[in-house]
């Protein structure tokens, strides 16, 4: 779509062919990115309240202004980088859909914008390898960057974050 004056005009996510700006952050040696409108804010990390028998990847909870949001850790998930609390380690605190959650990174880059020229589709893998939860790689002048559909991930049944008989029943 192009403005009276000649220039490009920036379409929504559902654009298709059109800028769509996304949140870089690490996890490890690796670069990821998430949808820029599925963040919340950005805090820094403090230890969540812990919750008995969830899962080790879900770090506990935190009240955050009279919500309560259950806290993930990436890295842990993922299996990538090392899992160690500094200064630099953040929360990314999501809203998705009717849910609000924070997922633990090792810290935040920058915020891009990527045509979808420049997704490529995730690669073929074994079926060891899960790449349900990978919308494609994207590359940035000499960066690739593993883009994440992060609210397919995080509401999925195995996040152990939603009731799946609720949301059968929605």
């Amino acid at each position: 779509m192009l403005h009276a004056n000649g220039t490009k005009a920036n379409a929504s996510a559902e654009g298709g062919g059109y800028d769509q700006e996304y949140l870089t952050f690490t996890l490890g040696p690796e670069e990821y990115a998430i949808d820029i409108l599925k963040v919340q804010e950005i805090r820094g990390y403090e230890p969540p309240t812990t919750i008995a028998h969830a899962p080790a990847f879900i770090k506990g909870v935190i009240n955050l202004r009279g919500i309560i949001v259950p806290i993930v850790d990436l890295r842990i998930k993922f299996g990538v980088g090392r899992v160690e609390y500094t200064p630099f380690t953040v929360v990314i605190v999501l809203s998705l859909d009717s849910r609000v959650v924070g997922i633990v990174v090792d810290g935040v880059s920058d915020v891009v914008r990527l045509r979808a020229d420049q997704v490529c589709p995730a690669p073929e893998f074994s079926a060891s390898v899960d790449t349900r939860y990978i919308k494609g790689l994207g590359t940035l002048d000499a960066r690739m960057l593993i883009v994440i559909d992060i609210e397919r991930l995080m509401l999925s049944g195995e996040m152990a974050l939603v009731d799946e008989a609720a949301d059968a029943a929605a």
